[in-house]
Formats: C-alpha cells, sequence, structure tokens
C-alpha cells in the first residue's frame, strides 16, 4: 500500500494556510465529527443499562422466530 502524504497550501513565506488530504481521510474525518454531534446532542438523554435492554432485545427475537 502506497504512504498517503498531506500537502500543504502555503504563502510565498512558506506559511502553511491550508492542507490537501486525500479524499478518503476527508470523508472520514466528517463522518467522525457526524458522530460526536450526535453524541453531543443525546448527553443529556437517560440511558439504560445493557442487561435489561439486551433480555427485551432476546425476548423480542425470540417471539420473532416463532
Amino acid at each position: 500500500m502506497a504512504v498517503e502524504r498531506k500537502r500543504f497550501v502555503v504563502t510565498q513565506k512558506g506559511r502553511r494556510t491550508a492542507v490537501l488530504l486525500p479524499l478518503r481521510e476527508y470523508q472520514a474525518l466528517l463522518e467522525d465529527l457526524e458522530d460526536l454531534a450526535t453524541i453531543a446532542e443525546r448527553r443529556d438523554e437517560p440511558s439504560e443499562p445493557w442487561e435489561p435492554v439486551k433480555a427485551r432485545l432476546e425476548k423480542k427475537w425470540a417471539l420473532a422466530r416463532t
């Protein structure tokens, strides 16, 4: 696999002003940002312990199989 290098847009003085990323890396970053936004939106929602949820789902799927 080839190593992907980030390329920078620089001013005449060599100051970095922007970065060029491979499209896949950019898309992955956008997905991560969307996930973080969803987490932030749901931070105050009530949560439920895993075991009762698991039992409810197992019961639901057991009934669906019959």
